[in-house]
């Protein structure tokens, strides 16, 4: 008999002895229901895509490891941080954000960067993109802003005017809109670009002291962008550029790296700094803040397989370990709730059981049972409640985040800060960008945003004027709009400049 490690079986062991013909009555058919094997094949292939990601549908993955490079216990009890040269692995997906899982990867458009350690006390999942800033700083606006990344509910194609007209009505955008649509919006490959927690978190230490911090990533193969026709050209000539990169540089031994830094700022300095330190539409400037290097993270291993290890793969801002916890940022408070609502949505109840969720390095212990996919022993016979006197797993206060004060009336309070939002946004266009990045976002810009409305133009540039004036005048000629016109609105109450440019 042949070995039966080599026979095809179906999915419950049973040797298949013939897969290219199905059981019929006689050699014309039909075909007969007792044909468990084409039953079977058949309807796991009815089934075989999941849900597709409603955000970062289309990404690449690869394993490697972390390696810390500087003491940092002074600042956080996280044991994955705990010693110089200590190293941990991780998981790292790279994706395009509002693009479907077909589409290219040159697309204008964040890049998420999305990091699982697998640490000796459970997961953790920085979650970021490779921008510092995001386009709203309230979860409320996030499901309309995400809808007018994606089609026109009645063309179903995209839609200049969707697209546009939130931007143009959502101010805080101004900074995020700058770098998008400079080259940085269009990365040469996931090796070549930079990554963000872009949310303030929290570290504490071992004596239960925190403080604020956020994390970058700094591509040791330096940065590599596309100009705005070269990413375009880039879309028909290989659609999958970024994603066949990363595969084929790890295949060939060269190991892309990232130097990881933080940025730590004290509980006092958040309290009395110039703006809101956990308004995620604001970066927290260098010179305030300077970078520290922590730690060092290499990729070194392509997945086996794309579907178990990088389309079932399952981030979230709310997986912690001791040590780190969340900050007051609205947008990262509404993140921890939508990312685990997500997954449970598009894997099912039990998609922490999935091997590339799992914790490697930690056990599990939790009451939760039963659900849809459970594969493992679902608890046995112990308890499924808490408190039990069985001798059970029991809460630890020793794993207590450190309590932050928090005060004021419930209500929908609007933030109103006046030109606060536009001061960054101007100062990259005035003090960081060249001749050349300049030149490159205002052809960027006119070139998408030509195919929107003239009144939607008209407020649009004139929140680039505000954050600058060259800025929103190259944009206003680009377009063929009155400079003056666009000085007006841009001094203008933004309430009284959508009225301006009603419909």
């Amino acid at each position: 008999m042949a070995d039966r490690s080599k026979t095809l079986t179906t999915g419950f062991g049973m040797p298949v002895d013939n897969d290219l013909n199905s059981v019929t009555a006689g050699p014309k058919g039909p075909v007969l229901v007792q044909d468990v094997h084409l039953i079977e094949k058949l309807a796991h292939f009815d089934r075989e895509r999941i849900p597709e990601r409603v955000v970062h549908a289309k990404g690449a993955g690869a394993h490697g490891w972390f390696e810390v490079t500087r003491d940092v216990t002074a600042y956080t009890r996280a044991k994955f941080l705990s010693k110089v040269g200590k190293k941990t692995d991780v998981f790292v997906r790279f994706s395009t954000v509002g693009g479907e899982r077909g589409s290219a990867d040159s697309e204008r458009d964040p890049r998420g960067f999305a990091v699982k350690f697998y640490t000796e006390e459970g997961n953790y999942d920085m979650v970021g993109n490779n921008t510092p800033v995001f386009f709203i700083r309230d979860p409320l606006k996030f499901p309309d802003f995400i809808h007018t990344q994606k089609r026109n509910p009645a063309s179903n194609l995209k839609d200049p005017d969707m697209f546009w007209d939130f931007l143009s009505l959502t101010p805080e955008s101004i900074h995020q809109v700058t770098i998008l649509f400079s080259d940085r919006g269009t990365p040469r490959s996931y090796r070549n670009m930079n990554g963000y927690s872009s949310h303030t978190y929290m570290w504490y230490n071992a004596k239960g002291e925190h403080s604020w911090i956020k994390y970058h990533f700094k591509t040791e193969q330096g940065i590599e962008n596309f100009a705005g026709p070269e990413a375009e050209r880039m879309r028909g000539v290989d659609p999958d550029v970024a994603t066949r990169d990363l595969h084929a540089a790890i295949a060939a031994g060269k190991h892309p790296a990232w130097r990881v830094e933080v940025q730590i700022m004290t509980p006092e300095q958040a309290k009395t700094y110039r703006f809101d330190p956990f308004d995620i539409t604001k970066v927290w400037p260098h010179a305030d803040f300077p970078p520290v290097a922590i730690g060092r993270m290499v990729l070194d291993r392509n997945p086996e397989n794309y579907f178990a290890e990088v389309e079932q793969a399952a981030f979230s801002p709310g997986n912690f370990v001791l040590g780190i916890g969340p900050s007051p940022d609205k947008m990262l408070q509404g993140r921890l709730f939508s990312y685990h609502d997500t997954h449970r949505h598009r894997l099912g109840p039990n998609y922490h059981l999935l091997p590339i969720n799992a914790p490697k390095a930690a056990p599990m212990a939790s009451y939760q049972r039963d659900g849809a996919m459970r594969f493992d022993g679902n608890g046995g016979g112990g308890p499924n409640y808490w408190p039990n006197s069985f001798g059970a797993p029991a809460p630890d206060p020793a794993y207590a985040v450190p309590s932050i004060e928090v005060s004021g009336t419930a209500a929908r309070h609007a933030i109103t800060l006046g030109d606060v939002d536009f001061v960054q946004a101007g100062a990259l266009f005035r003090k960081v960008m060249t001749d050349t990045d300049r030149e490159h976002i205002v052809a960027n810009i006119v070139g998408n945003l030509k195919g929107a409305q003239r009144r939607l133009q008209l407020r649009q540039t004139a929140l680039f004027y505000k954050a600058d004036a060259e800025y929103g005048g190259r944009v206003a000629m680009g377009l063929g709009l009155d400079v003056n016109e666009v000085k007006k609105l841009a001094a203008m109450s933004q309430e009284d400049r959508v009225k301006a440019t009603a419909a």
